[in-house]
């Protein structure tokens, strides 16, 4: 029997509902419409042509992380207690953004069937990242992989998994998709990216992506509500975190993304406040000369006024200061530890 501060996959997994549910989504993969692409391959059978993602889950990187907010990495409680979010970091991704700091693995992977994975290989890794003492298990990007994610969960809520699951996503995901999520995944963590499709398609090829990404976002947001689940120690044990990159330029549209927030969902919701970007894979040189840069201190005072202009007072802001450093610049090319250490996030005002 599920106990009360258990996460609510166990009840489902107990009940045989986690099963069901990860039979529909490997339904998808006959005609693959997990994403709002609806690409239509047989992902039983070949790759997907928009994200490259076929059947085996290809797994890029699995490690603690501790650049995630204070509430799931635990940075809050100084480093002798902080674990980490044991985050599985997959291959391939359904956007093409041209400031990646992931693209290693989301863009420019070679189809390398070394690190495909078993659903028995992936449950593995879970339950690894738990004995380590991770806080909880991310998922980042893994919208392609949802099938495949939900039967590793299966296998490895047997075997004694219990950690919160986080669906670390750049939001260009289906609502149907989502619903089936629903008591499975017990953190949203999504980037909204744009507030303008055309800056969307420009720079991560992702049509329509406003309307997809609100639509996503407001789905997350009826399943979780606008206030977190904390424990006693300050860790996320359930909710919606929204992310908000601040790129040069404004080239997000942040102001409009936190009036619809305010508007639509709640002006209670969590926000993560990044200033971290830094120009990397595309945008280098002058092709993408918007890009270029990182930000200016009042391109990130702005936020900051918007921020209250609409009552936002729950969340996090990374300091104009972090200057994105090298945690925020991984290499994965070791995947055992992609990025260093990271702590720089304050506590809202």
């Amino acid at each position: 029997m599920a106990g009360m501060n258990d996460p609510s996959y166990i009840k489902l997994w107990q009940d045989g509902e986690l099963r069901r549910r990860a039979a529909l989504l490997e339904e998808h993969l006959s005609e693959c419409g997990l994403c709002p692409w609806r690409c239509g391959a047989n992902r039983l059978k070949e790759r997907s042509k928009v994200c490259q993602a076929g059947y085996l889950p290809v797994i890029s990187a699995a490690a603690p992380h501790f650049g995630e907010e204070p509430g799931l990495s635990g940075a809050h409680l100084g480093p002798d207690a902080a674990r980490g979010t044991g985050n599985i970091f997959f291959g391939y991704c359904n956007l093409r953004c041209v400031y990646c700091q992931n693209w290693q693995i989301s863009q420019e992977l070679a189809w390398q069937p070394g690190i495909e994975k078993t659903f028995d290989e992936l449950a593995q890794i879970l339950l690894h990242l738990q004995a380590h003492g991770c806080h909880n298990l991310g998922f980042v990007s893994p919208t392609p992989w949802t099938p495949q994610i939900l039967k590793a969960i299966e296998i490895a809520a047997g075997r004694g998994l219990n950690l919160p699951l986080i669906y670390n996503t750049n939001a260009y995901d289906s609502v149907d998709v989502l619903q089936l999520l629903e008591d499975v995944v017990d953190i949203y963590l999504p980037d909204l990216r744009y507030s303008d499709d055309s800056e969307a398609l420009r720079y991560s090829r992702a049509p329509d992506y406003t309307r997809r990404s609100r639509l996503a976002v407001a789905e997350m947001f009826r399943q979780l509500g606008a206030d977190l689940v904390v424990d006693e120690r300050g860790l996320v044990r359930r909710g919606l975190i929204i992310r908000l990159l601040i790129l040069p330029n404004d080239l997000a549209g942040v102001r409009a993304t936190l009036e619809w927030i305010c508007e639509a969902l709640s002006p209670r919701v969590t926000l993560s406040i990044m200033s971290q970007y830094y120009p990397t894979y595309k945008v280098t040189d002058e092709t993408f000369p918007l890009l270029s840069r990182k930000i200016r201190r009042r391109e990130y005072e702005q936020v900051l006024e918007w921020l209250d202009l609409y009552g936002f007072e729950n969340g996090w802001i990374q300091p104009f200061e972090a200057g994105a450093p090298d945690y925020y610049r991984p290499d994965f090319s070791n995947p055992a530890a992609p990025f260093a250490d990271a702590r720089d996030f304050s506590l809202h005002r």
